[in-house]
């Protein structure tokens, strides 16, 4: 392809953003991303998060086959739908895996390509074309996306701190990291707890959470969980209210 000067362009481009909505078990992320404009959700086999929604909805999808196909539908169909939603990363991974074992016909993702890790390079090639998938969306018809995902608790050694534990988006290591590069902004769900401390006698305390507290969305990363974005994403206050209208409104104040 040649370039000329002529092709340099200047200013600022708003284009529909990639959002990775992580957070804990049913604290509202389905409920969250249903009141994005005009949403369209794929759900994926093994979720159930939007079954009392109100919502477009494709049926559940059951292969991998299956979730490239809702896509190029939305891409070579004329309709409104402004927000595409996979629901959940979680769930689609182990079609991703099954996809792979069976164009290599093998029993188990670690077998894939003679083991030896193999198998997770290979998924990465069919995550990268959900991705590809999502920003042909986002080019042809300013598509907005949210992929949903769970978390699970795993240990860190900070190098230049005491280890401590964190909230981590719960796909295999190399989806996650290419993931949350690929997303422009990048979100975590979680209910606010209270910690009440208690003395214990012999001067000890113990410290017992109390109440199930108000689920509350943060936009930043912090040691305990992921977050973080480009642009206006990364200027939302740290915290706010699991809503759209919230999220919506701050975006709104930030772009001021």
């Amino acid at each position: 392809m040649a370039f000329s000067l002529d092709s340099i362009s200047t200013g600022k481009a708003h284009r529909a953003p990639r959002i990775v909505l992580l957070g804990v078990e049913k604290v509202g992320k389905s409920t969250f991303a249903a009141g994005s404009e005009s949403p369209i959700f794929l759900p994926i086999k093994g979720e159930e998060g939007i079954d009392a929604l109100d919502v477009a909805k494709f049926p559940t999808a059951g292969s991998f086959s299956d979730v490239i196909d809702m896509l190029g539908t939305l891409y070579a169909d004329d309709h409104e739908y402004k927000t595409v939603v996979i629901d959940s990363a979680s769930a689609l991974e182990p079609l991703i895996w099954s996809h792979a074992c069976q164009k290599d016909n093998v029993a188990s993702i670690e077998k894939v390509g003679g083991g030896f890790g193999k198998g997770y390079v290979e998924a990465m090639g069919y995550w990268r074309q959900i991705m590809d998938g999502l920003d042909a969306l986002r080019e042809k018809k300013n598509i907005a996306s949210i992929l949903i995902g769970h978390v699970s608790v795993k240990g860190f050694n900070d190098p230049t701190a005491d280890a401590y534990d964190t909230y981590i988006f719960d796909v295999h290591k190399r989806a996650s990291e290419a993931l949350l590069r690929w997303a422009d902004c990048i979100l975590f769900a979680n209910r606010r707890v209270a910690v009440k401390r208690e003395e214990t006698g012999f001067n000890k305390v113990k410290a017992r959470a109390t109440g199930g507290g108000d689920p509350m969305l943060y936009t930043q990363k912090r040691p305990a969980h992921p977050g973080g974005g480009r642009g206006v994403f990364g200027q939302l206050p740290y915290e706010m209210p699991l809503t759209w209208p919230a999220f919506t409104g701050a975006i709104a104040a930030a772009s001021q």
